[in-house]
């Protein structure tokens, strides 16, 4: 049977970190044996500054990168990738180019049959089943809110907590993660900066800075979990959404 492989990144960058620095030891035994990457810099406007971007990274870990991008059917390069990393941005931006591409079932068939998938923020909301739990601003519009439904749950990337000292009087991501569970019944995991997930297979673990990450569930209060916590229960999750389109 094939192996799933995921690496979900909260974020690339860390304060006072370089890109992708502060999870480099778990990149680099995610993509081992790798020696080229398509990487997949839609979520951004400007695709050939993101992935060369990225390739200043992977050149450092003996990794090629080739952008998504350049070939004019970018599901020839999905088709023939040894790994993929979907970088972070605009998640509205990233999954409407997705769906226009045809990148969708490709990406998902690929990761599904043993590809290594890496994201990190928006590449991270794309291994949901929807897009629903972004923080983003919905700058275009995607056909549908599908995406890569590589794992049953929900990811909040970028989780904040309330913070009882601040002026802003509109929802904390609480509030909003709740509303969001009024109308869907799927769990939602809060992945606080400089967390991600690791899978492989039916075994799911938290990694990263001891601020760990929330999970959120109707009808229950949040759970804080530890980098070290086994999630391979969410593995489990049989999401309910409140239409069928995703």
């Amino acid at each position: 049977m094939p192996t799933t492989r995921l690496l979900l990144l909260s974020n690339s960058s860390a304060p006072g970190r370089g890109y992708l620095e502060h999870a480099r030891e778990a990149v680099a035994a995610h993509l081992a044996g790798v020696s080229e990457l398509l990487f997949v810099p839609y979520a951004l406007a400007d695709h050939d500054g993101y992935t060369a971007k990225a390739a200043d990274f992977f050149a450092e870990l003996g990794i090629r990168v080739r952008g998504a991008h350049t070939a004019a059917d970018p599901r020839d390069l999905v088709a023939a990738a040894q790994a993929v990393f979907t970088g972070g941005g605009n998640s509205f931006r990233l999954l409407k180019t997705l769906h226009e591409r045809g990148l969708v079932d490709a990406l998902a068939g690929r990761v599904r049959a043993g590809m290594p998938y890496m994201g990190s923020s928006a590449g991270t909301n794309m291994a949901c089943p929807t897009l629903r739990t972004t923080n983003d601003m919905p700058i275009v519009q995607p056909p549908s809110f599908a995406a890569l439904d590589l794992v049953p749950f929900q990811i909040n990337p970028h989780y904040l907590d309330p913070d009882p000292a601040s002026a802003h009087m509109g929802e904390t991501r609480e509030e909003r993660l709740t509303q969001f569970l009024e109308e869907n019944d799927v769990p939602v995991l809060g992945l606080r900066e400089g967390t991600w997930l690791q899978r492989t297979d039916d075994r799911l673990t938290l990694h990263g800075l001891a601020t760990g990450a929330r999970l959120f569930r109707r009808g229950t209060a949040p759970v804080e979990y530890a980098p070290g916590a086994d999630l391979s229960e969410l593995l489990t999750a049989r999401p309910s959404f409140d239409d069928h389109a995703g």
